[in-house]
């Protein structure tokens, strides 16, 4: 299946939108770590260190790819204090 550049780009913009859903899915863990309901923080370190990844592949290929990089901060500032705040 090929998309056409269009389809293209309104699925980039559609699965960066999903990204960032998922990562500032993080507030309300790290709420409960901060009332005391600490989870494991396994699965956010991981995710914070994957995101990351990706931030700087994002930002050091030739051609900088924004949407990857701005997709995944949300998920290494949100990844890492969910993980300091479960510990």
């Amino acid at each position: 299946m090929k998309l056409s550049k269009k389809a293209f780009h309104y699925l980039g913009i559609i699965a960066t939108a999903a990204s960032l859903c998922m990562y500032i899915s993080y507030i309300p863990q790290i709420i409960d770590n901060l009332h005391g309901l600490k989870s494991n923080p396994t699965q956010p370190l991981a995710a914070a260190i994957n995101c990351l990844l990706w931030v700087f592949y994002g930002l050091l290929r030739e051609k900088k790819d924004w949407p990857i990089a701005m997709a995944n901060s949300p998920g290494v500032i949100f990844g890492f204090i969910a993980f300091l705040t479960a510990l």
